[in-house]
């Protein structure tokens, strides 16, 4: 089965923040990179709703936080 184009202009989205080395950039260069590409994404979609295009920036934002750092407890470390 075809994926959407929700789902295309994820995986997309996806692979270009991994390519861009978007995870654990300057704050001030992520939010100008993704008004940059949500922009081109947006053109690159057209059947995409408002709504889609939000959730899909919303999506990539949370994939380009870079991952939390664990917190290990004593507990943890003489288990």
């Amino acid at each position: 089965m075809e994926p959407s184009p929700f789902e295309q202009a994820r995986d997309e989205l996806f692979q270009h923040i991994m390519r861009c080395g978007v995870v654990g950039a300057d704050a001030e260069h992520v939010e100008e990179w993704f008004a940059e590409t949500i922009k081109y994404m947006t053109e690159r979609f057209p059947e995409l709703s408002e709504q889609q295009i939000t959730e899909l920036k919303t999506l990539g934002l949370r994939f380009a936080q870079p991952p939390k750092a664990r917190v290990e407890t004593d507990a943890a470390s003489a288990a």
